[in-house]
């Protein structure tokens, strides 16, 4: 999972695959019609090399732009009728807490204040929250923390915060999933002020607002709207958004490891 998802505000210009050893490679969409490579390697190798080129079309939308409908522009709202069975499962929690846990941290945010409470405000409070409130690790382990793993250790990846603030935002009945990609850092250009998780394949959430539609938080930089982020896949849960996976056949003494490196800058284009 490694193609930039086109859509209105990001356009896939080029992209070209160079793989090592070559292999037959086959393309298609998984249920979240997300772009999904699968290759198949016919000769044996010592080394497996993936390497992606992609030139894309940026344009994200920036906060406070976003029209949400009249009825959900204050907490606590409802979505409609025809929007719950297609939402599904994504404003559902997923992971066990039997004390709430989970529950009691986003409360927080809504105890001893007086209605209304703007829907945006609310959800900025939370990603900011996450940012301050744990600290940013890289981590070299497969899989994902889960969220209560996340409180109690105070620390984790970008993949922790985005399923941590997906489970507080579902535990207060709103739709949200996850998102995989890529983040431009400015400061691989010149900028002073750098972002945390762009040299390797970056993790998000998307929120859905009637009336905006999923809108971008990224918790690990406080960023909403996109700005900076490159997305490749969305899915229910993490698991489902694996940039790579696969199998081998051989000794289990001959993975030696994996690395991964992403460069992500900026083109500028002169208008036509």
């Amino acid at each position: 999972m490694i193609r930039p998802r086109d859509s209105h505000d990001l356009r896939v210009l080029d992209a070209k695959l160079i793989l090592s050893p070559p292999g037959d490679v086959r393309w298609m969409h998984d249920v979240f019609s997300n772009s999904i490579t699968l290759i198949r390697f016919e000769v044996p190798a010592s080394e497996l090399v993936i390497e992606s080129h992609v030139f894309v079309e940026h344009f994200p939308a920036h906060a406070p732009e976003f029209p949400i409908r009249e009825f959900a522009e204050n907490f606590p709202f409802t979505y409609s009728s025809d929007q719950i069975p297609d939402l599904g499962r994504t404003n559902e929690c997923h992971y066990p807490d039997p004390e709430r846990r989970i529950f009691s941290w986003v409360r927080r945010f809504l105890d001893g204040r007086r209605p209304p409470y703007p829907t945006m405000d609310l959800l900025v409070d939370i990603m900011n929250a996450i940012k301050q409130q744990f600290r940013y690790e890289t981590r070299h382990e497969e899989g994902t923390q889960t969220p209560l793993e996340t409180l109690d250790r105070g620390i984790g990846t970008c993949r922790d915060y985005a399923l941590f603030m997906i489970e507080a935002v579902r535990s207060l009945g709103l739709a949200a999933r996850f998102v995989t990609g890529y983040l431009y850092d400015p400061k691989v250009d010149g900028a002073l002020d750098g972002m945390i998780g762009a040299s390797a394949t970056h993790a998000w959430v998307q929120i859905y607002l009637p009336g905006a539609g999923w809108v971008e938080f990224d918790p690990t930089n406080a960023i909403i709207g996109g700005a900076n982020l490159i997305r490749v896949g969305v899915a229910r849960d993490p698991a489902q958004a694996l940039p790579l996976r696969g199998t081998y056949e051989g000794s289990v003494d001959d993975y030696l490891g994996i690395e991964v490196e992403v460069k992500v800058r900026s083109v500028g284009i002169a208008a036509a």
